[in-house]
């Protein structure tokens, strides 16, 4: 029952015929980077502990396909769980695209935290950065297809979620743009 239950746990962390060492140093690094993003996501969240973000966020137009804020409450926590899951996955994992695909899934942690802490102030880099996670996610999810397809098929929500988050970011960024003054041209 035992060996049952250590083949299930190998199985799940696809760790199998690796070290307890290599797997606990995994454990840190996956849960470490999305905490990390996530923690820096949560500072720049517009919520009542955050007042300045609410208050800029709240003065924005938004999208008619928002959905409401306790929505995003209950889908993050999902997915960064998923994200550090299937990284967990790929550190365990052998082969020789094992180091691309984990690279991949570090810049997603990295470029995660970056289009949150942008805040609603720099609408315009954020949506780059969001474009930017969207193309790294794809880039990932078809590295790590090659290195384990389990890891690869637990980031298709967050992909999904990601290209409709991507849709709310551009139709922020186009609903708040300053507006365009006309360039007057003097003729000397």
């Amino acid at each position: 029952m035992l060996q049952a239950g250590r083949d299930a746990l190998a199985d799940f962390l696809n760790s199998r015929d690796r070290s307890a060492g290599h797997v606990a140093l995994g454990v840190v690094l996956c849960v470490g980077a999305v905490a990390l993003s996530a923690a820096i996501a949560g500072r720049n969240a517009p919520t009542p502990r955050n007042p300045q973000v609410k208050a800029d966020y709240d003065a924005l137009e938004k999208p008619a396909m928002q959905p409401p804020r306790q929505v995003f409450g209950l889908v993050w926590p999902a997915l960064f769980s998923m994200l550090t899951w299937s990284g967990l996955r790929i550190w365990n994992a052998r082969g020789p695209e094992r180091d691309r695909a984990f690279a991949l899934w570090a810049a997603i942690q990295g470029l995660q935290a970056l289009w949150m802490a942008w805040g609603p102030r720099h609408r315009l880099a954020q949506l780059l950065t969001a474009l930017t996670t969207l193309g790294a996610t794809a880039a990932y999810v078809n590295a790590a297809r090659k290195v384990d397809g389990k890891a690869a098929a637990m980031v298709g929500p967050y992909a999904g979620w990601i290209s409709f988050a991507n849709v709310l970011t551009e139709e922020l960024w186009r609903k708040n743009r300053p507006a365009q003054t006309p360039t007057r041209h003097t003729v000397h």
